[in-house]
């Protein structure tokens, strides 16, 4: 254990960092196990930001004003249809007027009156909470917006004899998926099993076939996580996931309720699942966008991350978080984001999760007709175009003549769309306007010849452009992918921006290892012949 927490236990340094970075101690004994909220810091929130539809509320119900509240919001959250994760995004109704149990980041410093009520958030730790009055269980560790129960953790200590595999079997054989505050939608939407050195977590409850899910950094390209000087390896949860800022974005604009439909015997079924980021997503993305905002358009990314990795969720949180990103001028930095993939599941997938983020329609658009279709995509500067890279040469002429725009262009499995000729050709068609504006200046600045303009026009359509960044997602990156997409490394030789390699997905059970049975065809041959001599003999 590091030594500036010796003489503190697990759970103890991780309250106290919390309760030092914008977290508030929450009271167990506030705790209301009938609503699986605190019904005192949900009340003190809503006076506090929404001061007149407080107002009206006490005006219409006078001394039942708190309990009348409590109780729609209770609907709301219990609903099939709702659910906490709907709630905390777009509030819930009562008698009519809308309230808001929790206020999310802007994405730009546009509206100063969102920022302020962001600010007034309250985010608790509640330890050893006592959540159900049919039994005297309790949770290690609670996480709760403006009263609401958001995240639970089990932690454990190995200097007591317990892991993280003592965690999950508490919550697969201690828990009942039953009570309030674990439901699947209604209250938490995370539960974690915590050790100094590993970190799992699962989104619903099953009893004993709850699946949990590595959440850990990674160490030497495979799995686990570093030794990290003076901190706990996980450190990363409570001191980066779970940070303020971080917690409320999560919750704002990754997590997400999958939703899929099938017909099974002529029968509908639908499944759901809900999708918390993995930790290498949720640092690919929020490097991606960091490194966006801070350098501007016109970088090229390559995200080498292996089959199992997650690549369609990472695509869509990557693709909402660019469609929004502002710089710190509160200047737009992209018109669009065009995604070019051949995954059919993609588009819906996209679309949904999106349309949970925003709730509203026109944000995703897929083109399946022609390249017109592309071209007037581009033109209404739909935020979000999902197309194939089969489509992009045929509207180059029809977009030449666009006003200079700012693209992210994200290619999913790009050593198989993008090895050479045809990524060029997306370069061309993107970069038209803005080739053609340079030329021309080029020309007029040097006094040069017509002539020389094609040759301009080459290696400017050859070179990175100022109004396209490019975000390659690929599991086996090629060299020649390599040396358009990466960044330059220490050796001086291009690689990934981000990394979760084929040996950590390997070790972490995501993906099968091909070679751990794989045999020689000398070893075969012998083996064959030694059981045909065993035959004869």
């Amino acid at each position: 254990m590091p030594g500036q927490h010796t003489e503190l236990n697990f759970e103890d340094a991780i309250e106290e960092h919390l309760l030092a970075n914008g977290y508030e101690k929450g009271d167990k004994d506030l705790y209301d196990p009938q609503r699986a909220l605190d019904p005192t810091e949900v009340i003190k929130f809503i006076k506090e930001t929404q001061p007149k539809e407080w107002e009206y509320l006490e005006n219409l119900q006078k001394d039942k004003a708190e309990e009348t509240l409590l109780d729609d919001l209770c609907r709301a959250l219990d609903s099939e249809h709702e659910g906490c994760l709907k709630v905390l995004r777009h509030g819930f109704k009562s008698f009519g007027k809308t309230f808001k149990i929790a206020y999310f980041a802007p994405s730009s410093g546009l509206n100063p009156d969102i920022q302020k009520l962001y600010e007034q958030n309250h985010l608790t730790v509640t330890r050893q909470l006592n959540y159900s009055d049919k039994h005297n269980n309790s949770l290690d560790v609670v996480l709760s917006l403006n009263g609401i129960p958001v995240v639970t953790a089990e932690l454990k200590n190995p200097m007591t004899g317990q892991t993280w595999r003592n965690a999950v079997y508490q919550y697969q054989n201690d828990r009942d998926q039953k009570d309030l505050i674990f439901q699947f939608k209604k209250r938490t939407l995370v539960h974690f099993a915590v050790d100094p050195d590993e970190v799992y977590m699962t989104t619903r409850l099953r009893g004993k076939s709850t699946r949990f899910l590595p959440f850990n950094m990674g160490k030497d390209n495979g799995a686990g996580n570093p030794e990290i000087l003076e901190k706990h390896k996980t450190y990363y949860l409570w001191e980066h996931v779970w940070q303020r800022d971080s917690i409320l974005d999560i919750l704002a604009r990754f997590i997400h309720l999958q939703v899929e439909e099938k017909q099974i015997d002529g029968r509908k079924i639908k499944t759901e699942k809900m999708i918390f980021p993995r930790y290498h997503q949720l640092d690919a993305v929020r490097k991606l966008v960091v490194h966006s905002r801070d350098k501007g358009v016109g970088s090229n990314y390559l995200i080498q991350h292996s089959a199992g990795s997650g690549k369609s969720n990472s695509i869509g949180w990557l693709a909402h978080r660019l469609a929004t990103l502002y710089n710190d001028k509160d200047e737009k930095i992209f018109d669009s984001i065009i995604v070019v993939t051949d995954r059919i599941v993609l588009d819906q997938q996209l679309q949904n999760t999106i349309y949970q983020f925003e709730h509203k329609a026109g944000v995703v658009e897929k083109i399946e007709v022609d390249s017109g279709q592309l071209a007037e995509a581009i033109v209404k500067g739909v935020p979000i175009i999902i197309t194939t890279l089969q489509k992009f040469p045929f509207a180059n002429e029809k977009i030449a003549e666009l006003p200079k725009r700012k693209y992210a262009v994200i290619v999913d499995e790009a050593h198989s769309s993008q090895g050479g000729e045809t990524a060029t050709s997306l370069t061309d068609l993107l970069a038209s306007a803005f080739i053609k504006e340079k030329i021309e200046e080029i020309v007029e600045e040097e006094g040069l010849g017509v002539d020389t303009k094609e040759l301009y026009r080459s290696i400017l359509k050859r070179g990175r452009q100022p109004n396209i960044s490019f975000f390659a997602f690929t599991a086996t990156p090629k060299y020649k992918t390599l040396e358009v997409f990466g960044q330059p490394g220490a050796d001086g030789k291009p690689e990934a921006f981000h990394l979760y390699s084929m040996r950590q997905a390997i070790e972490e059970g995501f993906i099968l290892d091909v070679l751990k049975y794989y045999t020689t065809y000398k070893t075969y041959y012998r083996l064959i012949k030694s059981i045909e001599e065993d035959r004869k003999s």
